[in-house]
């Protein structure tokens, strides 16, 4: 498991590659810092794991990251190769989803259990990555305890009209978030995780994160919907500010 440790804004920078036995591939990820919570964060869509260091993400948590706060875990995604790819019939995008899960579970959290002291995790992610921030956190909310999605949206039916089998249904939250009476998870979103929405009043994302915060209301899941105004919008500039005020 080849890594490179460099240093970035005075904090430790680790850059980690391995060749996936889910996915058949390899795959790259980053490591910002050495205490605090495990942060793992999801691209945007068809993003890579060096998107959050590009667009100043890593910088506007630096403060967090040096006093041990947190550590950013900047994982990579495999959305060319299943969501956003139409090349594919949709049960195959599905299924590669599905790899790049038992990628995180079966290879990042465990590796992350051994970098880390602690049983705490968060997610989060940005645009298409607070999809994958909401999605991982409620199919396995006994793995986590935050999940912060910034500008999300949570409806993945504009990508695959046709979605129909039980996996893809399963993976559409707007979905199967409606239908859940299973007291194993809603016990779990109740006690366990903090879900944070945070969007802005000119996001057209906005309209999605209204209707998954009355979705979590009906279930009895407490969270918190963040609108900012100041004619916040879909961008990295309000993304940096969200960013850094929920790490603290």
């Amino acid at each position: 498991m080849p890594s490179l440790l460099t240093t970035h804004e005075n904090m430790r920078r680790h850059y980690h590659h391995w060749y996936s036995a889910a996915l058949q591939r390899e795959m790259e990820l980053l490591h910002f810092g050495e205490a605090g919570v495990p942060v793992l964060v999801f691209p945007t869509g068809q993003g890579r794991f060096y998107e959050f260091e590009d667009h100043g993400m890593v910088q506007a948590a630096a403060e967090q990251v040096r006093k041990g706060t947190c550590q950013l875990v900047c994982v990579d995604s495999v959305d060319a190769e299943s969501w956003f790819n139409t090349a594919l019939p949709s049960r195959d995008r599905v299924k590669r989803h599905m790899a790049y899960e038992n990628y995180l579970l079966g290879e990042v959290l465990p590796w992350l259990k051994k970098q880390n002291v602690g049983e705490k995790l968060w997610v989060a992610g940005c645009n298409f990555g607070g999809f994958h921030a909401v999605n991982f956190a409620l199919r396995h909310p006994d793995c986590l305890d935050r999940c912060l999605s910034i500008s999300g949206s949570f409806d993945v039916r504009h990508l695959i009209p046709d979605l129909r089998d039980v996996e893809g249904y399963y993976n559409n939250p707007m979905e199967y978030l409606p239908q859940l009476t299973d007291t194993w998870f809603l016990d779990r979103y109740r006690k366990n995780i903090e879900f944070i929405l945070a969007t802005g009043e000119w996001d057209f994302a906005l309209d999605a994160n209204v209707q998954l915060s009355r979705l979590l209301d009906t279930k009895g899941v407490r969270h918190w919907l963040d609108i900012w105004g100041d004619h916040a919008r879909h961008d990295w500039l309000w993304w940096q500010k969200m960013f850094r005020k929920f790490l603290s």
